[in-house]
């Protein structure tokens, strides 16, 4: 099992150095045949590459089982022409990572401004949709037509569609309540939405096992907030998913414990919701649950369920605990000692 392990930017290196800590505990407790490399990314091969992901780490993530990809400061980054890129959409393109998988669920005892209980996954398309980067061959999907007028372009693909919604009814063939709510805005966006809704209705029916509901999206995000509970696996584009899965990220817990993980046909990454948060870098203060809970999406992808389970269960005990949580869920361990903890408890256990 190579996994390949990129830092990032601000927060980056500490969250990953606590991830790859608990990782290095279930391999040692499941005697996982593991080898981790090293590679740069982010400011730091800025400086030394002159571009902020160098070919070779490219060629590295395509040859490796799954990649631990550490939160990046690409806002800050100078302009491409000069090397500024985004590692993390870099990445996105070249390994075709099309699903982007995001799970909310709450921990036991973890502070949360929803009182209900939420226990969800979005199935999120990573490739196409309103933004910029993913939607043209060349250029960009926006355009200044005037000086005060801008337009956006949204693609949708019957193969982007087909391909994520195939993703989103296996995964809840797998879970209990089977059942899969499309959102959309088809009311609006008849054409694109339209197009994605009818080949999400041709994978349904290949389905029957599974539930399956349409929903608009104003009316999924009061849903989300009003009654949680009634979500199983949320199928959505690109902007819809990213934008509610932050929502239910949020009522669940906080963006400081929200997994992700990235699928293509050939690998997977690891990557946590949010941000390099470079406010916080160097204080050892950041919670390193999400990539942490990330990382355990990408065992458990790579057929390593039980070393999975077990960090899930670790992190549940850490955070039901003040005594064992990081500052930001009011608790007194810093990044590093949270990841130590973890990594303890994987061995006592």
């Amino acid at each position: 099992m190579d996994l390949l392990v990129l830092e990032g930017d601000g927060i980056g290196p500490e969250i990953t150095a606590a991830t790859v800590a608990v990782i290095e505990a279930a391999a040692r407790r499941f005697d996982l045949p593991l080898r981790m490399t090293r590679a740069e990314i982010g400011f730091a091969a800025l400086e030394r590459s002159g571009t902020t992901i160098p070919p070779a780490v490219i060629a590295a993530a395509r040859a490796a089982d799954g990649v631990i990809l550490g939160p990046v400061s690409h806002n800050a980054y100078p302009p491409v022409a000069e090397g500024g890129l985004n590692p993390s959409g870099v990445l996105r393109r070249e390994l075709e990572l099309y699903a982007n998988i995001r799970p909310a669920r709450s921990r036991p005892g973890t502070p949360r401004p929803v009182a209900a209980e939420t226990d969800l996954v979005i199935v999120r398309e990573n490739l196409e949709g309103f933004y910029a980067d993913r939607n043209m061959a060349s250029g960009s999907g926006e355009v200044l037509v005037e000086p005060d007028v801008a337009i956006a372009m949204r693609k949708i693909t019957a193969r982007g569609s087909a391909r994520i919604a195939e993703a989103a009814f296996a995964l809840a063939a797998q879970r209990p309540r089977k059942c899969v709510t499309t959102i959309h805005k088809a009311n609006v966006l008849r054409i694109s939405d339209g197009l994605f809704l009818s080949e999400v209705r041709k994978v349904a029916a290949r389905y029957p096992q599974v539930t399956h509901e349409e929903l608009l999206v104003d009316a999924a995000a009061a849903h989300l907030v009003r009654n949680p509970a009634r979500f199983d696996v949320v199928l959505a584009t690109n902007m819809f998913g990213d934008i509610l899965s932050d929502l239910a990220s949020e009522i669940s817990g906080g963006l400081g414990l929200a997994a992700s993980l990235n699928l293509g046909v050939g690998t997977a990454v690891a990557q946590a919701q949010h941000g390099s948060a470079p406010d916080l870098a160097g204080q050892d203060r950041a919670n390193p649950a999400s990539l942490v809970g990330s990382a355990a999406m990408l065992l458990r992808h790579l057929g390593a369920a039980q070393a999975a389970r077990a960090i899930d269960d670790a992190l549940d005990r850490a955070l039901s605990s003040p005594e064992t949580r990081t500052p930001d869920l009011g608790g007194a361990l810093g990044t590093a000692a949270f990841g130590a903890r973890l990594a303890a408890m994987l061995q006592e256990a």
